[in-house]
């Protein structure tokens, strides 16, 4: 095998390497930091608040371990099944740091352990030197930075830092025939899902490749099957103790006794495919395939409710200047990062095992860009990789080693540009945040609030409340929700409320929808009628046992036509019921004739109408809403062309401007929040703030 000449391969220098990466790593993730600093909106209680809605799942399955809080939500963890949730109680409890210190560095401190296998990786081919060039460039490139800066708390600090160490262990095993090796190989994919369960398919990718790489270049060898037999327990879907124990055990046994080849390979392909079959292999792939490709309405049978992959951006199909950005930083980086790819496979054969983390990254064009992490690493060993390369053709040593630190300092460039501009806000604001903890000091910890999935984990967190979805479950409830706040009647809003959250927790957390409107059963009921009948019939509604909260953001208004698409549809035909119109504008050209909100929106003055693309449409109203020194409400109401649809709303306050139809004028949403307009006998105002207005369910 052909080894890279360039670099020290001393394990004194390794470590140094390592020490030196980590802290660059390390300190670009505290930019961020830096540029929120006086921020105040940023931060609760003296601490920077996190950016990623899902951190507040695992935040609140810790507040529950270390406060003894949400004991009733039905929704958190066992603290020992994640391995988030696990490092996040054990240094709460170790360290003098608080929760939310915790919760904001934690990804800083664990992502940046990618560090680690990328030199061992580069030291296993003969150059220390060669990983630290590439983990400089791993460890900050667009994608990896964008999921693991400080304050994107996620298991995503793990996403492509375990797969490394996986990678090198594998790699180490295969290079070297070293049984130490393969247990440290079968160890940490037997740890993986405790660290990042949503990537096994990955992994199973990686071990499957790594058996078929052993049984064809291999296969007179008995460590070959040895490995393959250890790697396979690992990778089977049995508890986590019977695996150690079988692991360690085999290991053992390996290293002290002899067995006939004939005999191993019985054994191997035996485990092979428990290993299938426990694993549930090709069913999870698939699943995890067909989740991002296939989107639309859901067409397995019975109703037809909206499915939510559709409106995720970060799983939507992506161009190819996109993902080579996120992986490398630039269209030719990644060009060349495929390039010397290739070279190193070439030159090394067993990297061919990075195959996955690459065909991942490349998938994102099609599954979107959560995807892209996966390749970020291998991208970075692979064109610097293709550096030495070129390298070898500059006959001076320092010349040579000058150019391949320039050529990476090159490709480090558009990320730290990137990481720079990259000002992520923080989830919630501290107005929103404060209402939320006025909240948490009303009712108790049985109660519900009603919202969209987006705010859910962080109402758990402030709130101490419960919700019917969340960023972890948007099923066919998503229609009662969106029904909720989005139909032109608050009793039907009140009433489908109570009777959604009461039939949630009476049968026992099943999905709602499913439950009320018979689906998939032979007395599947008529929706349309079931929801008329809640505006306007008579109706007996459940004992009530908690009490019920409507949360309605200002925030949502960035949202508002996607949480109307899974209400405005026919569950039978799977057809939408109507084309309302809303766009929300905070950017717009006030002139003499015309306020030009963009997209082709504009209010043409002169005339009183409303200019969309090439239509023009009488203006309905224009309503102007503020906030008097008082904090009230303050409505003034001009009314120009009453039979026309389409009116326009100014929310002084704000500086927002809503072009809107009679549907959304008139929706739940936007007279309880707009004009705190609500029925006295069905609700009941809780905090009214220009950020949020929570109101409880009083039937």
């Amino acid at each position: 095998m052909n080894k890279i000449d360039l670099g020290n391969n001393q394990l004194n220098r390794a470590l140094l390497y390592m020490i030196i990466a980590y802290a660059f790593s390390y300190a670009i993730r505290l930019i961020w930091v830096i540029q929120m600093g006086d921020m105040e909106n940023f931060y609760w209680n003296d601490q920077l608040m996190i950016n990623t809605n899902d951190g507040y799942y695992f935040a609140t399955a810790a507040q529950k371990v270390l406060e003894g809080l949400h004991l009733s939500n039905p929704r958190l963890p066992d603290w020992l099944s994640s391995g988030v949730i696990f490092f996040t109680v054990m240094l709460t409890k170790i360290t003098p740091f608080s929760l939310d210190t915790v919760i904001l560095y934690l990804p800083s401190v664990i992502s940046s352990l990618v560090v680690i296998p990328m030199i061992l990786i580069g030291r296993l081919y003969g150059s220390a030197l060669f990983g630290f060039m590439a983990a400089l460039i791993g460890s900050i490139a667009w994608s990896y930075y964008n999921r693991t800066m400080t304050g994107y708390y996620d298991t995503d600090m793990f996403s492509a830092m375990m797969p490394m160490f996986i990678l090198y262990f594998l790699l180490a095993t295969l290079e070297t025939e070293k049984r130490i090796f393969m247990l440290l190989s079968s160890l940490t994919i037997m740890i993986y899902p405790f660290l990042y369960d949503s990537g096994l398919s990955l992994i199973y990718a990686m071990g499957l490749l790594y058996i078929g790489y052993m049984f064809l270049f291999h296969r007179k060898e008995n460590f070959t099957y040895e490995s393959t037999i250890l790697i396979s327990i690992a990778l089977m879907g049995i508890p986590v103790w019977f695996k150690l124990v079988l692991i360690v055990g085999l290991y053992l046994f390996f290293s002290r006794a002899q067995i006939e080849r004939s005999k191993l390979i019985l054994i191997a392909l035996a485990t092979v495919l428990l290993f299938l079959y426990t694993g549930n292999v090709f069913n999870l792939i698939w699943a995890k395939f067909s989740t991002y490709v296939f989107r639309g309405v859901d067409e397995s049978g019975g109703l037809k409710f909206y499915e939510v992959a559709q409106t995720v951006r970060e799983a939507g199909t992506i161009p190819f200047e996109t993902m080579a950005n996120r992986i490398i930083g630039s269209s030719l980086g990644v060009i060349a990062a495929l390039a010397g790819y290739i070279i190193l496979v070439i030159r090394h054969r067993g990297f061919i095992l990075a195959l996955p983390l690459i065909g991942i990254g490349v998938f994102s064009l099609w599954g979107g860009l959560r995807f892209t992490v996966y390749a970020v690493p291998v991208a970075a060993l692979s064109i610097v990789y293709l550096f030495y390369f070129i390298a070898r053709y500059i006959n001076k040593p320092s010349l040579r080693l000058g150019f391949i630190a320039l050529m990476t300092a090159v490709v480090i460039y558009p990320n730290i540009t990137h990481i720079l501009g990259y000002k992520v806000p923080t989830v919630f604001s501290k107005p929103e945040v404060a209402a939320l903890d006025r909240l948490s000091k009303i009712g108790s910890d049985k109660d519900y609030i009603v919202t969209w999935w987006d705010y859910g984990y962080p109402l758990w967190y402030y709130g101490q409340k419960n919700t019917l979805i969340d960023g972890g479950k948007h099923n066919h409830d998503n229609f009662l929700v969106s029904e909720i706040l989005l139909s032109t009647s608050q009793k039907e809003a009140a009433r489908l409320s109570r009777i959604a959250i009461e039939t949630y927790v009476d049968s026992n957390y099943s999905v709602v929808a499913d439950t009320l409107f018979k689906n998939h059963q032979k007395d599947q009921i008529d929706v349309s009628a079931y929801l008329e009948n809640l505006r306007y019939g008579s109706v007996e509604l459940p004992k009530k046992s908690r009490e019920v909260f409507l949360y309605l953001p200002m925030r949502m208004f960035d949202i508002l036509p996607t949480v109307k698409i899974f209400s405005n549809l026919d569950l039978t035909t799977g057809r939408p019921l109507s084309k309302p119109f809303f766009y929300s504008a905070q950017r717009f050209n006030d002139t003499k004739n015309s306020i030009n909100f963009g997209n082709g929106i504009a209010l043409l003055k002169q005339e009183g109408k409303i200019q969309i693309g090439a239509q023009k449409i009488p203006l309905g109203e224009f309503i102007k809403v503020g906030y008097n020194q008082q904090g009230k409400i303050v409505v003034n109401r001009q009314s120009i062309s009453p039979m026309s649809r389409i009116s326009i709303i100014y929310l002084e306050s704000y500086h927002r401007f809503l072009i809107l139809d009679s549907e959304y004028l008139n929706s739940n949403f936007i007279q309880m929040f707009v004009f705190e307009n609500y029925d006295h006998d069905l609700f009941e105002p809780v905090v009214l703030t220009p950020a949020s207005k929570i109101f409880r369910v009083k039937i």
